[in-house]
């Protein structure tokens, strides 16, 4: 049985604790995502492929189905 991938995810402001639930992209990383609350650029943290998976309650779609990211 294959596993779904996950496309939403909440994605949490480091700077001002905002939360919004945004779709996830299937083909790319998101490097940049700017918070809609204190318009603070997030970037992904050291060792992560992108925001989602630094700042968002889900990983990427590419991690979870266990692929390479920005690849």
């Amino acid at each position: 049985m294959e596993k779904s991938t996950i496309l939403q995810s909440t994605i949490t402001c480091p700077q001002c604790g905002f939360q919004k639930e945004e779709i996830m992209p299937t083909d790319a990383c998101q490097y940049f995502y700017k918070c809609t609350n204190c318009e603070t650029v997030l970037k992904p943290k050291q060792g992560d492929c992108c925001v989602f998976c630094s700042y968002g309650t889900v990983a990427c779609p590419p991690i979870q189905m266990n692929k390479s990211c920005c690849s």
